[in-house]
């Protein structure tokens, strides 16, 4: 079975997996990096651009990126003008199916008179056509279409626009929430993420087998979603033999901040959670005034390192996940005061291949700290289970607190219910945000999507030797 959904995350990973390869013997700043391109697009024929030369530019932008790209650029996305030129931008226009009729219903729907029947055929003048569609969905031919990039299609926060002069993507940072959706989109490949990968080597590198300080992974739960043919126990075996300390659940972190924003709940009565970097980032952009419904706690993951750093001074956290936004939460948010480094699943797969690790190889090693409602925060609804069960742990009962939530699956649905909870006709008093589609087995970042995610992360959960979420933060020393 294939590794991943696409072509553009293989070559990801080749450009990824070369990169780390030199960082683990220190030869990032020599001559090597410049062969990369060659190594990954041989001398032959081009298989996928106009000529070789410009598959090998391509590759070296990647490069750029996976060594931490545009520094001076403060997104974690960004474009690769020199890969970004093959999508058509015609918007609406008047395809060969047009069978010159004499209703036309184009004409009368079109509000700013843009439609003329020239030769028999309409004819749309792009000077006053404001794409507004009505025409379309006159016609009764579907003879008029509307071509819409990939990269804007999936970007539903409307951050990304088309360069009339050059015809490239580029990307508003005032409208971008770094969900990354239009990096898995982009058939091209030509947005991309920065990678801290070439850090995450720095630091268990410095760490000199742990000895100078202990190095600890803190891997999302998603990761029970990653892999069909490999067992949860064996990649973080795999994770282990990377040179971390200890590998950790952050659905043990899950597990805290479900109890916490329970009890933050209950005192404010209305909350929207805060484990979703992209939905916080899409509230404080588009919902000034929401803002001060956000609930105050970390995320999982942030938890779970400020816990880490808190028992273990001077160690050093690196997280993992399938999520792009959280490189942003790690970079601009008070989280960064506790994780030092993220990587993606992508990226994670890089460095098993960097270091020649063959998971299918290895022994598996059990985490067992998280509860099941601590694991399943990687699917859509599994927050709104985890309060619904933090309430029945607490003894609170629906008399004297009635949890009515509502569960956002992608931007859309977010948009939705925060619409309404500004307008004060929400009727729920939950908002759980996702930002992608399925919740975080639907990241980016993900090796796979596959329709068995959700199922894999609930069997996953069910293995749990905690069964609750009191018994799972038992041992914790939680500040709140």
């Amino acid at each position: 079975m294939p590794l991943f959904d696409t072509f553009v995350q293989e070559l990801k990973f080749k450009v990824l997996s070369e990169v780390a390869k030199l960082a683990y013997h220190d030869e990032l700043n020599s001559g090597k990096v410049m062969e990369i391109a060659e190594k990954i697009i041989p001398d032959g024929d081009p298989t996928m651009r106009c000529c070789i030369y410009k598959e090998r530019a391509i590759i070296n932008e990647r490069i750029g990126m996976a060594m931490g790209g545009d520094q001076e650029d403060p997104n974690v996305v960004e474009v690769l003008p020199v890969a970004c030129d093959e999508c058509p931008v015609d918007g609406i226009h008047v395809s060969e199916a047009c069978r010159g009729c004499i209703a036309h219903r184009c004409m009368a729907a079109c509000p700013k008179d843009a439609i003329q029947i020239i030769n028999h055929k309409a004819t749309i003048d792009k000077s006053k056509c404001i794409e507004c569609g009505r025409c379309l969905a006159a016609c009764p031919y579907s003879a008029i279409v509307k071509n819409t990039r990939p990269c804007v299609n999936a970007c539903k926060p409307k951050a990304i626009n088309i360069d009339p002069n050059t015809r490239k993507a580029i990307i508003d940072e005032s409208k971008c929430i770094s969900c990354g959706a239009c990096v898995y989109q982009c058939p091209f490949g030509a947005i991309v993420d920065k990678s801290f990968i070439t850090k995450a080597i720095s630091l268990i590198n410095g760490s000199n087998d742990n000895q100078a300080y202990h190095v600890y992974a803190v891997v999302a739960p998603a990761m029970a979603s990653q892999y069909q043919d490999v067992t949860t126990e064996q990649v973080v075996a795999g994770i282990k033999a990377l040179g971390f300390h200890s590998v950790v659940e952050a659905a043990w972190g899950a597990d805290v901040v479900a109890y916490l924003e329970t009890k933050e709940l209950m005192e404010k009565g209305f909350l929207t959670s805060s484990c979703c970097p992209a939905f916080v980032n899409y509230i404080h952009k588009n919902f000034p005034k929401m803002v001060e419904h956000i609930s105050h706690n970390f995320s999982p993951m942030a938890q779970m390192s400020k816990w880490l750093k808190e028992t273990d001074p001077g160690c050093k956290v690196i997280c993992i996940g399938p999520c792009i936004a959280k490189k942003s939460e790690m970079l601009y948010t008070k989280a960064k005061e506790h994780v030092d480094c993220y990587i993606t699943f992508e990226e994670m797969q890089a460095l098993f291949d960097a270091k020649g690790i063959d998971l299918k190889s290895l022994e598996g090693m059990d985490l067992d700290n998280a509860s099941y409602f601590g694991r399943i925060f990687a699917r859509s609804g599994g927050l709104a289970v985890a309060v619904e069960e933090a309430l029945k742990e607490m003894g609170i009962t629906e008399e004297q607190f009635k949890f009515n939530p509502v569960a956002c699956d992608g931007i859309l649905e977010c948009r939705t219910a925060l619409m309404k909870a500004q307008s004060g006709v929400l009727k729920e008093n939950f908002i759980e945000g996702m930002a992608c589609e399925n919740g975080c087995i639907g990241g980016p970042a993900c090796l796979s999507h596959s329709s068995k995610n959700r199922s894999q992360v609930d069997a996953y959960g069910k293995l749990s030797m905690e069964k609750t979420i009191l018994d799972a933060i038992s041992v914790l020393n939680i500040k709140e």
